[in-house]
């Protein structure tokens, strides 16, 4: 890493500031959210759902993840891993939002994404748009177009 891509730390202030800071705690809550909540499924009944309950699992790792990524974005590497994250949070959602209406059956309860996120206010559905979007139009220095 040469001296010209290192973030200073002016920078790093500025991506964590007003709709990125807000971006983070609502990550944060999230994945604090889907954490409790699949560590209470898995242990009490894990055998009920097991599949619903390891996606709100998975969730909650995306979730976790995420989180770190956006406050690390400004470091070499973390940006594309937020990128990865969002991306695949986004068609979990998707993708389990649709099977959940299509073929309910299959979950036996509902997961995180189920119903692309009713449970949590369509948040789920919501904040990967919005994780994208702010990604796009605070790309660090140094980051690929």
């Amino acid at each position: 890493m040469s001296h010209t891509d290192a973030p200073t730390p002016a920078a790093a202030r500025t991506r964590m500031t007003g709709v990125g800071r807000v971006l983070v705690i609502v990550y944060a809550v999230m994945a604090l959210a889907s954490t409790g909540r699949s560590l209470v499924q898995i242990v009490r009944r894990f055998d009920e759902a097991p599949l619903a309950y390891g996606l709100s699992a998975l969730a909650a790792v995306v979730y976790v993840l995420a989180t770190l990524a956006l406050i690390l974005a400004h470091r070499r590497g973390w940006y594309t891993v937020a990128w990865i994250a969002i991306v695949f949070e986004l068609t979990g959602v998707l993708v389990v939002g649709a099977l959940s209406l299509l073929v309910p059956s299959l979950f036996g309860h509902d997961s995180v994404w189920s119903f692309f996120g009713m449970g949590y206010v369509f948040i789920p559905l919501v904040l990967p748009v919005f994780g994208l979007w702010w990604l796009r139009t605070h790309r660090p220095r140094g980051a690929r177009a």
